[in-house]
């Protein structure tokens, strides 16, 4: 989808955001292992949801989805993996951790 996106820049970035998750956790009511679980799921739709995005704008021929931020595109092209990762963290926060 992008040229830009290589395994080594996936795998370390998932891992790194999964830990740096994990690790603080202290900021959070949420275990180690319930915060390392919840980074992971997030890491891996942030993913995702930059691939899609990158893939609609591929198919409808453009560069960015804006012009607001100079060399950044558009406030959709800074903000495409929260749009994926944040609804599912909120869901499964609010269906495992709600009272």
């Amino acid at each position: 989808m992008s040229p830009n996106k290589t395994w080594e820049g996936f795998v370390g970035g998932v891992l790194s955001a999964t830990a740096l998750g994990a690790a603080l956790r202290w900021l959070t009511p949420f275990t180690p292992g319930q915060a390392g679980v919840l980074a992971l799921v997030s890491c891996l739709l942030g993913f995702v949801g930059g691939l899609v995005m990158s893939s609609l704008k591929r198919d409808r021929g453009i560069k960015d989805f804006g012009a607001l931020i100079p060399g950044h595109g558009g406030i959709l092209d800074r903000m495409d993996s929260l749009i994926f990762a944040a609804p599912v963290f909120f869901h499964l926060t609010r269906f495992f951790f709600a009272g």
